[in-house]
């Protein structure tokens, strides 16, 4: 049974884009098979992975739509392991077009209930607010990743964030946890960014990764050539941060098993 992970938080730029793609990845080459299901208008998940948004045809739209199956959204990606469920601009109506229907929250999880056992896990790129669709993100994991940037304004609407996980736990989702928050774009030689850590951590505790991941060029020139950090420069800083992430979540989902 496979364990469907939300990458969420409603700041835009805090790395959630590329912590799922990377993430689907890693554990991809950890031998896991992945599912990665962009649910960002932007889509920027999906041409990160090397897909031509333009010529998408089927996708999140359809499978929130309940035109199309799961199963025929999927398409495959040049990274090991990982299929994709991709996203395009048209995603952005869907809100409006969910608004009036019953049981608007669970079209997500109704739709991909059918792939939990063809995937040792489903990640789900969330887009950057609370709306509709990141409810219907929240209402179908199991738990969220929730990125955290180290910089001045990090802990502004995390708490925003949590109220809104708290409202999903209450009303549509008893069973979501929290898998962790991730510090991203940590730059060691600034004071800032060490605050940032001790801060989270003192406030959050077990809750945060022990991975980090540090600022890395190489990381931020990936997504342009369609391409995961593993697959262009597994030899960089950015790489043996996500790898050392795919087998942190693989070791914590090994003692809740």
């Amino acid at each position: 049974m496979g364990k469907i992970i939300a990458i969420a938080n409603q700041k835009g730029g805090v790395g959630k884009t590329t912590t799922t793609v990377n993430l689907a990845a890693s554990l991809g080459v950890l031998e896991k098979k992945v599912l990665l299901i962009d649910a960002d208008p932007q889509a920027n998940a999906t041409s990160g992975l090397g897909i031509d948004v333009d010529s998408i045809e089927l996708g999140t739209y359809q499978l929130l739509e309940h035109t199309k199956t799961a199963k025929e959204a999927i398409m495959p990606t040049t990274s090991p392991n990982v299929d994709l469920i991709p996203a395009h601009i048209d995603l952005v109506a869907i809100e409006i077009e969910l608004v009036d229907k019953d049981e608007r929250e669970y079209m997500m999880k109704k739709a991909i209930l059918e792939l939990k056992d063809d995937y040792d896990y489903i990640l789900i790129d969330c887009a950057p607010s609370l709306g509709l669709l990141t409810l219907n993100a929240l209402t179908a994991a199991d738990s969220v990743i929730i990125p955290i940037q180290c910089e001045y304004f990090a802990l502004e609407g995390l708490g925003k964030l949590l109220n809104t996980i708290k409202s999903v736990q209450r009303i549509h989702n008893p069973q979501l946890d929290i898998e962790g928050m991730l510090l991203t774009m940590y730059d060691s030689r600034l004071r800032l960014s060490n605050q940032v850590v001790e801060e989270v951590k003192k406030h959050f505790g077990d809750m945060v990764f022990e991975t980090i991941i540090q600022r890395n060029v190489r990381l931020s020139e990936a997504p342009s050539y369609g391409e995961s950090i593993i697959k262009y420069d597994a030899a960089s800083k950015g790489a043996t941060n996500y790898l050392n992430l795919a087998d942190e979540v693989v070791k914590k989902n090994k003692q809740t098993a």
